[in-house]
């Protein structure tokens, strides 16, 4: 995690300077500045730091993998990724949420109506799928 904080704030570095640079670029024509473009690039730095803060910061909080060792083998990040949930529909309600919204959007805001339900139920039913069912801890 250690050497992906690196890259990811390395990334950042890069895109900020790019984002100033494609400002004061865009900014010499006679059209003056290019909002879009520039604030994406803002936006994708502030995206970039913000991921490689938390894996740096995470990386002092767990043991190093097998990626921070240069002689470390394939296999020796191998075995258990961690807990997923098993056949769980909720992201599919999420998803069927997600776009009806996303098509509120574009057609009238009136889709919001059937969309924020739908959302909310994937959100509560998938924050408490095991408290409930086959699948409760006890």
């Amino acid at each position: 995690m250690k050497e992906q904080g690196k890259i990811f704030l390395g990334l950042s570095v890069f895109v900020l300077a790019m984002a100033i640079t494609y400002g004061l670029w865009s900014n010499s024509s006679d059209h003056g500045l290019e909002a879009a473009g520039t604030t994406a690039l803002f936006l994708a730095f502030g995206l970039c730091a913000f991921i490689g803060y938390y894996l740096a910061f995470t990386a002092r909080r767990v043991d190093s993998g097998a990626g921070d060792n240069p002689e470390a083998e394939v296999a020796d990040d191998s075995g258990e990724l961690g807990f997923f949930a098993p056949h769980s529909w909720q992201p599919l309600s999420l998803a069927l949420g997600g776009a009806l919204a996303f098509l509120g959007v574009i057609f009238g805001w009136w889709l919001m109506f059937w969309a924020a339900p739908i959302i909310l139920i994937g959100i509560f039913g998938w924050v408490f799928e095991f408290y409930r069912g086959e699948n409760q801890n006890q």
